[in-house]
């Protein structure tokens, strides 16, 4: 992960960066002046930074939180399975158009049992997000992550969807190819898988685009992700013709993870490191490793048919309705 000076920080991490630069100053001091002891000061003030990451991310607006689910400095897909497994295989293409970027998968080795990774992936610079067309998959993206789960089933391993997509890309190709058909065909095959499946929201979990990779036995959520229909800029557009309500469309949207856990859309909260995962990708990936594991032990006691039915009245229970 980026150390500083080549960390990022967001409007609301500035009093971190502030800190930082005090560091800095008296290292600098320190050298010139090197009878005088700058060690306490130092220390005092890199606790200072630990104090003012959980000050900061304990009182976060979910605007806030939506900015820290897109944070520069975060980890991706591709960087969770490197961390938490090893012998990864990345497989490619649909067999039918060309291998989407944004959407990548393949099976790794998870402590010593074989299990099928799926999950968006955005680039970590201008050239690498404009190939991975910023998490946005095509109709081929979520028909290779379809054949990958078929692939994970025939061989009976288990699945886990690692899901940051802000939606499945709306250009007009997309759609002449089949986007919508591509991701409810992947909602009603995922109902019916007789493996394991594990979805865990790492970032963005937005519209058809999370839905796509997100039917699962059990739906998991980073602390510092969202879930909702719809991204908070395109709901003020829509709602009030322009983007400058989005802060708003955040709060009434309810999409961050303790409303999503609250409202029975996810199984549990995966707690994140003190900031945001963006601060220790080591950490972040063991306890994302650890629920995954603890998860994939329960299921394997529940019967293939009985896991089945489980998972689709989970998901038809979702909602509250009112009869007038």
């Amino acid at each position: 992960m980026p150390q500083y000076p080549n960390r990022q920080f967001l409007d609301f991490e500035k009093p971190i960066k502030e800190l930082y630069e005090q560091i800095d100053q008296a290292k600098k001091l320190a050298e010139k002046n090197p009878k005088i002891d700058y060690n306490s000061n130092i220390e005092q003030l890199e606790s200072l930074i630990e104090a003012k990451r959980k000050e900061i991310t304990d009182n976060l607006t979910p605007w806030q939180r939506v900015q820290l689910s897109r944070h520069p400095d975060r980890p991706y897909t591709l960087k969770y399975i490197d961390k938490m497994t090893k012998d990864f295989i990345e497989l490619y293409g649909d067999r039918n158009v060309k291998d989407d970027k944004a959407m990548v998968g393949g099976f790794a080795d998870l402590d010593g049992e074989t299990v099928m990774f799926i999950g968006q992936q955005k680039g970590t610079n201008t050239k690498q997000r404009q190939l991975r067309n910023f998490g946005m998959a095509n109709p081929e993206g979520y028909r290779k992550a379809l054949r990958l789960m078929k692939l994970a089933e025939k061989f009976g391993k288990p699945i886990v969807t690692l899901i940051d997509t802000p939606g499945a890309f709306p250009g007009m190709e997309a759609e002449e190819r089949g986007q919508s058909e591509a991701i409810a065909r992947n909602i009603y095959e995922m109902f019916r898988l007789k493996v394991p499946v594990i979805c865990i929201i790492i970032g963005e979990g937005a519209s058809g685009g999370a839905l796509g990779i997100g039917v699962g036995d059990r739906v998991f959520m980073l602390e510092n992700s969202w879930y909702t229909v719809i991204s908070p800029e395109n709901c003020s557009s829509i709602l009030w013709r322009s983007w400058d309500y989005k802060e708003t469309a955040a709060e009434q949207l309810k999409l961050t993870s303790d409303y999503m856990s609250e409202f029975g859309l996810v199984d549990g909260v995966i707690a994140e490191p003190v900031g945001g995962a963006h601060w220790d990708y080591d950490q972040a990936a063991t306890t994302l490793k650890d629920t995954i594991k603890k998860t994939l032990a329960e299921l394997k006691k529940i019967p293939a048919e009985k896991r089945i039915t489980q998972r689709i009245a989970k998901f038809e229970k979702m909602g509250n309705f009112i009869e007038s």
